[in-house]
This record gives structure tokens, C-alpha cells and sequence, in this order.
């Protein structure tokens, strides 16, 4: 179960506001935390904590593949994504470095900024704790709870091959 505040955002939020090029020349998740989100809200370093879940709307995560960009959302504290649509792209980066998102149309317009919010994986339960209002979307498969649950695939793969660095 995933619990936070929910931060807000609308649609067509693209990769190159969630970590704009100009930080790219690096790769720690850290220093890419210190600038998400910061073209489109600049106060975002400072109010996420750890745990929060953003929400948004249509097409979140389109423009480049970067990996960069679910890397720095993760890294910036935020536990889960829900939004109405992900561009494919970021969706298959998000899982491949163990950052749980979730497609729900109805949960990602209902759910204002600030409010509470329950995440199930297990079973794709979305509450809003604020309102009381439940919603469902679909669960990940056991084999991508199983990535989520390790970090993400590198992570997965070093669980399972018995390997450390």
C-alpha cells in the first residue's frame, strides 16, 4: 500500500519538463531530483516529500524516451504515478526503474492537489482518503509487482542471478 499527498498537473506533461535538457549531462538521481518539475513548477523541490503521489492528466511523459525523466520523479521522493493516459515510452521506463504508475481516467480527474491517497498495487485500488471516493484500475501482473518490488529491472535481475555490486 503507497499512501501521500497528491501534487496535480494536467496533460501532454512532457519529458522535457519533467527534467529539462539542460541537466541531462548527468546521471545522478539525485542532482536530476533537484530540477524535476522545475520549468513548470518551480516550488516542486521543495514541497514533494517522500512518499507523494503525482497525478495528471492525458499523455504524461510524452516527447523524448529519456530514462532520465521517471529516474528523476522517483529520485524527487514521489511514490506512485496516476494518470489518466502514460505515453508508452515513459510507461516502460517507469517499470523498468521500479516506479509504479497507474492508468486511471476517472482517479487522475478527480483527485485534487493536496489530497490524501491510497495506492493497492496488488489489486489497482485507488482512494482518495480525502473525499472517500475509491477507484479501480487494472493491478500489475505478478511479474511486474515483482520489478516494482526490487527497484526496477537491473535490481530484478541482480535479485535473481544472485549478484551484488
Amino acid at each position: 500500500m503507497i499512501r501521500g499527498k497528491a501534487i496535480k498537473y494536467g496533460n501532454n506533461i512532457d519529458t522535457d519538463v519533467i527534467i529539462p535538457a539542460r541537466y541531462l549531462n548527468t546521471a545522478d538521481p539525485k542532482e536530476l531530483a533537484a530540477h524535476c518539475m522545475e520549468d513548470i513548477d518551480p516550488e516542486f523541490k521543495n514541497k514533494v516529500q517522500p512518499g507523494d503521489i503525482m497525478v495528471a492528466g492525458t499523455n504524461f511523459g510524452c516527447g523524448s524516451s529519456r530514462e532520465h525523466a521517471p529516474i528523476a520523479i522517483k529520485a524527487s521522493g514521489i511514490s506512485c504515478i496516476i494518470a489518466e493516459t502514460f505515453a508508452r515510452i515513459f510507461y516502460r521506463n517507469a517499470i523498468n526503474i521500479g516506479l509504479p504508475i497507474m492508468e486511471c481516467p476517472e482517479a487522475a480527474r478527480d483527485i485534487k492537489d493536496g489530497d490524501q491517497v491510497a495506492v493497492d498495487l496488488t489489486t489497482g485500488e485507488i482512494a482518495n482518503l480525502t473525499t472517500g471516493k475509491t477507484y479501480k484500475a487494472a493491478p500489475f501482473p505478478p511479474f511486474m509487482q515483482e520489478l516494482i518490488k526490487a527497484g526496477g529491472l537491473v535490481e530484478y535481475v541482480k535479485e535473481r542471478m544472485g549478484t551484488q555490486e
